[in-house]
């Protein structure tokens, strides 16, 4: 786990790729390359994981100099793929590193679909004069890039490209997309000429020619086909694929700890570890001062000493709140909606002290039908299409104050599929979008629209099952997975996700949705696994889900809030309307919960105070 800083035509030295230092404090290195006229430059920062020898030392370059590889990440099945490769090569090391860099050589980058990992790499072909950014299926590593005809700048991190640049302009198209998915989808970010890889895509640049000519492919698979089985064989065969999955993620040469939150999935996940770790498993958990029901650590302690585990606490404070925002807000480069990123800090610090590597319980809800906008999907068919549109009005009339009931109700009324879905995503309404900043969202339909070509969604009968493929692609890459890579790897640490493993996704999905998912209950078939593992009171607890208290402490700390978010003259100010923020927060105040839409506008408005505009 690492990172990784490229250019053409764009010099870069040290000073620059420290940047991401904290990405790969063990080790770094720059090499450069001339091809065609056009100056190469790759730098590396490592994280040493697997073979901490020299012999893992990057950029690698091929013995006959012809090739080279800057890879961030950790490819689970390399010893596999070591086996397909000729028996008479000779290995230096047994990096996974070295692996990928003699199979994409041997066997070409479109074999890179065979990676059962998470990357984000570049790979240099000399002789073919052709430069290749790759990112795995799910992006969990992530991989920015800026790029015109006569240069490219490529990064694990924002930050190293726009040191590079000498103008930055707002994307207002993405501004709009932000406040209503919550996150920027792939491949846009709020800079105008800073883009990123979408996950399980390929971006190839030509450099056999002046001008740098560049495509970008969808390499991961399409939806697999149903499998039909009985439903006692199917809840085997998965148990055996997470076990698989666990197991292969445990590959490390550095000691393996395990985030543990009071819920199923993290008790699962450390139950397969444990069982297939050599030594004492470390388990990590976060909570809170105070009487807060989001507080995990009664539960966690349970499953630690259930599954003898040995655990690390943390309790955490609010005392500086504002400022542990703005520092995530830093780390993370990108705004988000999702407060679960503050305890992920304190998390990623409390691990970071005793190991360097994490698995994690995320990815289960996705794939699986863990959270209730899949639900609505089975209880908008039982509804007669005539009265569909009369739920939001009678919730209204009731009305309720919950959000995640309202937006329910609202998206059950709408018929096209692609606006459905964007209804329960949304963080701000169209309408509401154009009272803050005087645009329309026209960029977030396009965007799903997209995924849901590429993964050929239109094959699957019911919606749920195409928006839990979306969201597996693009709600989890640019939201959750993104905060959590950035926050892990602020503090030098490795976050991994079994629940993601590539194979293992690809059984999940070809399940039926029947075993998946009902409209009473998500996960089913994860639950019924977890029967053989664990005792009835931690699957039964109820989900809390990885939040933070802020529904409370921003109805405590309004004043601060206005401080901030109505602040004149102020980046944040001359691009939105602070009538309507005030109108927001006066919501908040009424008791609607708008933590979401406060916490996404004060992401905002720390990216714009470390962002000012130069051009």
């Amino acid at each position: 786990m690492c990172g990784i800083l490229g250019s053409v035509n764009r010099y870069f030295d040290e000073t620059t790729l420290n940047l991401i230092k904290h990405r790969g404090p063990d080790d770094f290195g720059v090499d450069s390359f001339e091809i065609n006229g056009h100056d190469v430059y790759f730098g590396h920062r490592r994280l040493s994981i697997i073979d901490l020898s020299p012999a893992g030392h990057q950029p690698m370059i091929s013995p006959c100099k012809n090739f080279a590889l800057i890879f961030n990440g950790e490819i689970y099945n390399h010893l596999e793929l070591r086996e397909r490769l000729p028996e008479n090569l000779v290995f230096n090391g047994h990096s996974d590193t070295e692996t990928i860099l003699q199979y994409i050589i041997h066997f070409g980058t479109e074999k890179i679909v065979d990676f059962n990992g998470i990357f984000a790499l570049a790979f240099l072909d000399v002789n073919n004069k052709e430069l290749t950014l790759a990112r795995d299926p799910f992006g969990v590593k992530p991989l920015y890039y800026y790029q015109n005809d006569m240069e490219l700048i490529f990064a694990s991190e924002i930050r190293p490209i726009k040191s590079m640049l000498k103008r930055t302009e707002l994307n207002k198209d993405a501004l709009a997309s932000l406040l209503r998915l919550r996150y920027n989808a792939s491949p846009n970010t709020l800079l105008d000429n800073i883009n990123k890889v979408s996950p399980g895509h390929i971006h190839k640049v030509n450099l056999d020619a002046l001008s740098l000519e560049a495509t970008t492919k969808h390499f991961a698979s399409q939806l697999p086909k149903v499998t039909h089985d009985t439903k006692e064989a199917l809840i085997e065969s998965y148990g055996i694929a997470l076990e698989q999955a666990v197991q292969r993620q445990l590959l490390a040469d550095v000691e393996v700890g395990i985030l543990l939150s009071g819920g199923i999935d993290s008790a699962v996940i450390a139950s397969l570890a444990k069982k297939h770790y050599k030594g004492k498993l470390k388990a990590f958990t976060i909570g809170f001062e105070g009487d807060f029901e989001e507080d995990e650590i009664a539960d966690a302690k349970e499953t630690a000493e259930l599954l003898g585990l040995e655990h690390h606490i943390k309790k955490i404070t609010f005392t500086d709140f504002l400022r542990l925002i703005k520092e995530c807000s830093r780390i993370v480069e990108e705004p988000l909606a999702t407060t679960s990123m503050i305890p992920m800090y304190y998390l990623a610090q409390l691990a970071s002290e005793k190991v360097k590597v994490v698995l994690t319980g995320q990815g289960a809800d996705e794939p699986l039908g863990g959270y209730t906008r899949y639900k609505s999907e089975i209880i908008r068919r039982r509804i007669p299409a005539s009265f569909r549109k009369t739920v939001k009005p009678i919730v209204q009339l009731v009305g309720s104050k919950n959000e995640q009931l309202l937006r329910g109700a609202n998206s059950i009324g709408i018929s096209d599929e692609i606006e459905r879905f964007l209804s329960v995503y949304e963080i701000f309404s169209v309408d509401e979008i154009e009272k803050l900043i005087s645009i329309k969202d026209t960029l977030s339909k396009r965007e799903v629209s997209n995924f849901h070509q590429l993964l050929d969604c239109g094959s699957r009968q019911h919606a749920a099952e195409k928006m839990m493929a979306l969201d597996t692609r693009m709600n989890l890459s640019d939201d959750l997975l993104n905060y959590t890579d950035k926050i892990t790897m602020n503090f030098s640490l490795e976050c991994r996700v079994p629940m993601l493993d590539v194979a293992l996704v690809n059984f999940m999905e070809a399940l039926p949705l029947e075993l998946k998912l009902s409209s009473r209950q998500g996960k089913i078939i994860h639950k019924e696994f977890a029967k053989t593992l664990l005792p009835d009171k931690i699957i039964d607890r109820q989900k809390k889900g990885f939040q933070s208290p802020t529904n409370k402490w921003f109805r405590e700390e309004m004043d601060s809030l206005k401080l901030i978010l109505l602040t004149k003259n102020s980046e944040f100010s001359r691009v939105f309307n602070q009538n309507y923020i005030s109108e927001v927060l006066e919501q908040h105040s009424s008791g609607y919960n708008k933590e979401k839409q406060i916490f996404l506008l004060l992401s905002i408005y720390y990216w714009f105070e470390a962002n000012k505009m130069n051009g």
